[in-house]
């Protein structure tokens, strides 16, 4: 973790059980002293006394779960001012702290956020996380190992929270529903004092159903039942707890028509097929499942790789008024472009690079754009003018 070499406090955050405990217990040591908020006396000790809570004389401090006790923020940013060696606190988080209502205190210029998603189809067999350097350079071709559409529904469908890896089908899901319960019951009060459990129960199965889809609080409000700023602030809380995100539409164009909508995505496509009860025998032959599934899965794979890239990639969507779009956009931090439509077929036509052709006639001018379409079939190739067919095995190849 090279951040915990420039800032003072480095801040691991990421969806409970995604691994965050696992990997900062890695670095306990004799020169790291390890406590978590998830102990209710020591959660009721840093609430008591904050100031006592963050003394130590390790090397360094790591606290883990500390949303838990929202008051030992200002107590790290009086002790890390008086000493500014960077490294003295390692901070995991299950909910995005610097966003929650009661935050007094940001730690704004003295800590480092690192984002830990559920783990990627590239991590969970051993491959470098090189894809979107490969797109941008322009170097496709065929994996070693090839992988049938049916080998990738079922890694969508599964997921990628590290105790559902080896799980059966029935046994998965209801984990999925477990963990679900127990977010719901337990973490979400540390965000936003819910009244109304049912309803946001419900809610999470819409926004479910609206992963891959453009936001539109008017119906999504009117499928639950929930008034406008109860239904936002609800959806801010899951956003806090990281089970959705939404995708800003890229309109970096002074052309008038450019979409302002957002895009929303589940984190975790297994924990999704859960909710919605997907089974594979069924998303096999249905094409509206199948398509939100693996748009959602991939979503999942590259925007952990833009985390990744520290800055160097930014990810969007774009739509027009003409209702042209393109599922995900990548920017290069030189302005570069590559453009993603997901398909979940095992074949591919010319049509589908319709929008990614017009984009790079119409909107890229002279920035440099690539097209791709992902999609389940087995071989790379080019469709002309920097347009490419790439299978979705290419975001994980080894």
């Amino acid at each position: 973790m090279t951040s915990k070499q420039e800032r003072r406090v480095l801040l691991l955050a990421g969806p409970r059980q995604c691994g965050k405990t696992t990997l900062v217990r890695q670095l306990e040591s004799s020169n790291a002293e390890y406590r978590t908020l998830d102990d209710g006396t020591l959660q009721t000790l840093a609430e008591s006394d904050p100031m006592g809570f963050v003394q130590h004389d390790k090397e360094m401090m790591i606290i883990d779960e500390v949303q838990r006790a929202l008051p030992l923020l200002p107590a790290i940013k009086k002790v890390v001012d008086e000493n500014n060696r960077p490294g003295q606190f390692l901070l995991t988080g299950s909910a995005n702290v610097q966003t929650m209502p009661d935050v007094q205190e940001s730690l704004a210029g003295r800590i480092s956020k690192i984002r830990l998603r559920t783990l990627t189809e590239g991590e969970v067999i051993g491959a470098e996380p090189g894809f979107l350097d490969s797109c941008f350079n322009r170097e496709f071709k065929d994996s070693d190992k090839t992988y049938s559409r049916d080998d990738i529904i079922q890694s969508a469908l599964r997921g990628g929270f590290p105790e559902t890896l080896n799980l059966g089908t029935l046994a998965r899901a209801r984990w999925h529903r477990d963990y679900m319960a127990t977010l719901l019951s337990r973490d979400l009060m540390d965000i936003v004092r819910i009244h109304r459990h049912k309803k946001m129960r419900d809610l999470v199965k819409i926004l479910s159903a609206w992963s891959s889809k453009f936001m539109n609080i008017t119906r999504i409000g009117t499928g639950c039942g929930i008034t406008r700023p109860t239904l936002e602030s609800y959806i801010n809380a899951l956003e806090g707890l990281y089970i959705i995100e939404q995708v800003e539409p890229w309109a970096k164009t002074d052309y008038a028509r450019v979409g302002k909508q957002r895009k929303l995505f589940m984190t975790d496509s297994g924990l999704m097929s859960s909710i919605l009860g997907f089974r594979e025998e069924r998303v096999r032959l249905d094409p509206d499942q199948a398509s939100k599934l693996l748009e959602t899965f991939a979503y999942n794979e590259l925007a952990a790789q833009v985390d990744l890239s520290g800055g160097e990639y930014f990810l969007y969507h774009y739509r027009d008024r003409e209702k042209r779009e393109i599922d995900l956009i990548v920017e290069r931090d030189d302005g570069a472009l590559l453009g993603i439509e997901i398909k979940s077929a095992a074949t591919i036509t010319k049509n589908d690079f319709k929008h990614l052709r017009w984009f790079k006639e119409n909107i890229a001018d002279d920035q440099s754009f690539t097209g791709i379409v992902l999609y389940a079939g087995q071989h790379a190739g080019s469709f002309g003018d920097d347009l490419w067919a790439v299978p979705f095995g290419a975001i994980w190849r080894k």
